[in-house]
């Protein structure tokens, strides 16, 4: 009687055993290994890799992918929209433009020089020379204007004389200022203030100052819708040529 106790518990345990190793199938499904192999999907494109396959495919980089859902589906990807910050910030203002700045008067040839710097700032049509007529003063003259001809000047001279004005001469010769006195010429006209001066004190109360000097052509550029950065460029062009640098219409 044990003996038969003995075998019949070794054949359970058996039993047992197979069942837990899956040769007997599983609690869900009475099929062996060989049959739940062949309910597996795509069975025939599977490929058996050797080994040198096999690890050529365990080294190379994984293929990226892109964020998905639990099922693997890839998930829509949005531009964030800005925040209120952001879309409050305004955009930046341009920089402020002087609409029109007025250089000189050049003679010719600092024109030519002043023109070569301002070729380096490429303005194009926005840079204009307009000639205009000047006289370079080398000189200044106290006179009283002519009076009418010889008799004025005649006449003139005669009430200088009774001031006590000696130095003075009538001026000659086909010009404008043909019977004009001359009272004295000066090379700065600081010199000639100082004579204008003294005629006054001494009752001589139409003189007047002329500054002399041969007439030529000056030059004056003008440029258009400048930037801050560039005004400031070309006014330190212009002091070297110690001319005006203003705004203009």
């Amino acid at each position: 009687m044990l003996r038969l106790a003995f075998w019949s518990l070794l054949a359970l345990n058996l039993i047992l055993f197979a069942y837990a190793q899956g040769v007997l199938g599983t609690a869900r499904s009475m099929d062996h290994e060989p049959a739940r192999l062949k309910r597996q999907f795509n069975t025939a494109k599977l490929t058996l890799l050797t080994r040198e396959q096999a690890e050529a495919a365990a080294s190379a980089p994984p293929a990226p992918t892109l964020p998905g859902d639990a099922n693997g589906a890839p998930a829509i990807v949005t531009p964030a929209a800005p925040s209120p910050a952001a879309a409050a910030t305004p955009a930046a203002a341009p920089q402020a433009a002087f609409a029109c700045t007025e250089i000189g008067p050049f003679d010719d040839t600092d024109a030519r020089r002043f023109e070569t710097r301002l070729a380096a700032l490429d303005l194009g049509e926005r840079q204009s020379r307009q000639a205009v007529q000047a006289q370079d003063v080398n000189s200044w003259l106290v006179n009283i204007p002519p009076q009418g001809g010889k008799e004025g000047a005649d006449r003139k001279s005669a009430e200088l004389r009774a001031l006590g004005v000696t130095n003075f001469y009538v001026l000659q010769g086909d010009s404008p200022m043909r019977y004009a006195i001359s009272l004295g010429v000066f090379k700065t006209e600081k010199g000639a203030q100082a004579l204008l001066a003294q005629l006054n004190k001494q009752g001589v109360h139409s003189a007047r100052i002329t500054p002399r000097g041969p007439q030529t052509t000056h030059y004056v550029y003008r440029v258009r819708a400048l930037d801050a950065a560039t005004r400031k460029r070309i006014e330190g062009y212009a002091q070297r040529y110690d001319v005006d640098v203003k705004s203009c219409a």
